[in-house]
């Protein structure tokens, strides 16, 4: 790792600074070098599909989803804050610390289900990619081509800041569907009464809380976190903030989800209640009565297209350094491809060259999207295991949980769990 990519631990002062503004300008521009781990990881797991389920539970259920989504926000920071200790404290990727704790079978086997769960990432990402271009005539060929060539040269460029800074300022344009939520005028009382109103006594609400709670945690998610914090050379000095970025990136993006239900459910949920919306292009349709066919076309394919290129840049790289982890190649976003690191960059483009092919090749995206969720909830088992049982391995004894916080965070895992398989019968139309 080049020495420019390693943090300092103390402030940074500017000879011709005054004395406050040493005080103040170095705390801030450390505090912006150390934050983005978190909070990139956090912008990618409200991919297109999380957005898509998003919209739905709107026009099916109105604002009933809403407290669910805030529900979701511990979750998702108390599985990603143990990738941060377990990275900073370690020094280690995840695949790493796995086929050294567990054996190489076992590595071997996390690697195969990171790489089944990285390019099924890209099919839905780039699906979702796909559907935008529709949006304005392009073609899917042209799309998905561009974003994957767009997407290979950022990781490949040997900086991992300016791929983490990218990946947030696509995340952040998700932010930009706040304005469709204004022009649907939601109603507050609604919303008041959508949040003590649960009817889990429906069979149709239920699935899509499964839904909702099974596309937390992504298995890629993990792999990137904690390689992204060993990339950027944080050290111990960095965990507090670090679990800041990580908190602010869990109600960031819960709110983007919330954002998109409360949008839903004051339009087609309050005059079509129930409507089936499973693509970009019905999303679209079906808000274009109520802010308008140019707005509704803008603000939905700039959200999108941002949910999509930011996960599928943070499962690609999730994917590439978790096997690299695992067979023990030379990885770093802070170096520009060479051949100490051609496996790892090739390993990068094939998912990417793989995930395009196949989504170019497919004629009904919308039950290629319903399989890998199927796919992600059956890895959950797996993925969650393996990190609760680092996080009291390979940490020592002072930086592990204890107690009651390990009880409520193995708690809150099998819940996560449970409603990512719960999901499988029920999206292959089983029950």
């Amino acid at each position: 790792m080049e020495d420019a990519a390693r943090l300092p631990v103390g402030p940074v002062s500017r000879p011709t600074a005054t004395r406050a503004t040493r005080r103040r300008w170095p705390w801030a521009l450390g505090l912006l070098a150390i934050w983005g781990p978190g909070l990139v990881v956090m912008l990618a797991d409200t991919d297109v599909g999380s957005l898509v389920t998003a919209a739905q539970s709107g026009a099916q259920f109105g604002y009933r989803m809403v407290l669910p989504q805030l529900l979701l926000v511990p979750i998702l920071y108390v599985v990603q804050e143990m990738t941060v200790r377990l990275g900073i404290v370690t020094g280690k990727g995840h695949g790493a610390l796995i086929r050294e704790r567990f054996g190489p079978w076992w590595g071997l086997l996390s690697a195969l289900t990171l790489f089944a769960a990285s390019v099924g990432a890209l099919l839905t990402e780039f699906a979702g990619v796909a559907g935008v271009g529709e949006l304005f005539g392009l073609p899917r060929a042209l799309t998905v081509s561009v974003a994957a060539a767009f997407l290979c040269g950022i990781a490949l460029t040997g900086s991992y800041r300016r791929a983490e800074r990218i990946g947030i300022a696509f995340g952040l344009a998700e932010l930009v569907f706040v304005p469709a939520m204004i022009l649907a005028h939601p109603s507050l009382g609604a919303l008041g009464r959508g949040l003590v109103q649960l009817p889990l006594g429906n069979g149709s609400f239920v699935l899509l809380l499964a839904a909702n709670v099974g596309a937390v945690i992504m298995p890629w998610m993990i792999f990137y976190q904690q390689g992204a914090v060993v990339d950027k050379g944080l050290t111990r000095a960095h965990i507090r903030a670090e679990r800041r970025d990580t908190a602010v990136g869990a109600v960031l993006t819960q709110a983007i989800m919330i954002v998109m239900v409360v949008t839903f459910a004051a339009t087609i949920g309050r005059r079509h209640a129930g409507a089936s919306l499973d693509t970009v292009g019905e999303l679209a349709r079906a808000l274009r009565p109520f802010v308008g066919p140019a707005a509704a076309d803008v603000l939905l394919g700039v959200a999108m297209l941002g949910a999509g290129l930011v996960a599928a840049l943070v499962a690609s790289l999730a994917g590439a350094w978790g096997i690299a982890e695992v067979f023990g190649w030379t990885h770093s976003l802070n170096e520009r491809p060479n051949r100490r690191s051609a496996k790892f960059s090739t390993v990068y483009s094939l998912a990417h060259v793989l995930g395009a092919v196949i989504v170019l090749l497919s004629l009904d995206l919308v039950h290629l999207v319903i399989d890998v969720e199927v796919m992600n909830a059956l890895l959950l088992p797996v993925v969650l295991g393996f990190l609760l049982a680092l996080e009291a391995k390979a940490l020592p004894e002072e930086d592990r949980m204890r107690g009651a916080q390990r009880l409520a965070v193995t708690a809150l895992c099998v819940v996560v769990m449970a409603f990512g398989l719960f999901m499988v019968p029920r999206t292959l139309g089983w029950t």
